[in-house]
């Protein structure tokens, strides 16, 4: 087990978005987060990396939660936001360089992995680019390369697929099997349905705060079978939205 959520309770205020949410991430498996804006993905996913803190329930990672060792606890995840976080007065090589220090990486194996990254997302020759000389895909690419160079244990992506290109995304798809072959666990947000569809293990449905369902998208499809033959069909019709509103 990596991840696991049980009955969480949590929110920003004091009336709570997630209410009593348990879900788990198994090592080697990429779950779909799905929901609509507003469903609560944002919000447990910052529940998870440590920035709000639970009303109620538990976060464990390998039985390790973040009030019971916090280096340890975040040691194991690799976070790429929806809305790349870079620093404007580093370099490309800075920022690589600032992930090696700040999980203690091999340097000469980091670096390794770093050129091949840097490679496949064609960010080879801009190490001495600083973030404003970046589109927004590239600094997504940037994100993507300084989370996939760590030896992280979970893998955190949230909407990754609004800024990239059609070959970004096929190489994103590609490195998240890679790291599920090692064992990693991958959660990931997403509102592009169709390709969640293709690429996740399982899924987690949130609807206003809550787990709609969880399961296989053959197990989900099969509880469900009047819902629709397509992801995007069966969360529209659980979650009671027509194609018109």
């Amino acid at each position: 087990m990596v991840l696991t959520i049980s009955h969480l309770v949590g929110g920003y205020s004091q009336i709570p978005v997630l209410k009593d949410i348990s879900f788990d991430v198994q090592p080697g498996e990429l779950v779909g987060l799905i929901g609509l804006n507003g469903a609560g993905k944002s919000t447990t996913i910052n529940h998870i990396i440590g920035l709000l803190t639970p009303m109620k329930g538990t976060i464990t990672l390998n039985d390790v939660t973040l009030a019971q060792d916090p280096q340890a606890y975040k040691a194991q995840i690799a976070y790429i936001p929806e809305t790349p976080v870079l620093y404007e007065e580093l370099t490309l090589k800075e920022h690589l360089e600032m992930t090696i220090l700040a999980y203690g990486l091999d340097h000469a194996a980091a670096w390794e992995r770093a050129t091949e990254l840097l490679k496949t997302f064609r960010l080879a020759n801009k190490l001495d680019w600083f973030p404003a000389n970046f589109s927004k895909g590239m600094k997504q690419k940037v994100m993507i390369v300084c989370a996939f160079m760590t030896n992280a244990k979970l893998f955190i992506i949230d909407e990754p697929f609004l800024g990239l290109d059609p070959l970004a995304v096929h190489d994103l798809l590609h490195l998240i099997a890679t790291v599920k072959k090692r064992g990693a666990a991958v959660l990931m947000s997403t509102h592009v349905l169709d390709t969640a569809e293709k690429a996740c293990d399982r899924f987690v449905l949130l609807h206003s705060g809550e787990v709609k369902t969880q399961g296989t998208f053959t197990e989900i499809k099969a509880n469900y079978p009047d819902a629709g033959d397509s992801l995007n069909d069966i969360y529209l019709s659980l979650t009671g939205v027509t194609r018109d509103e």
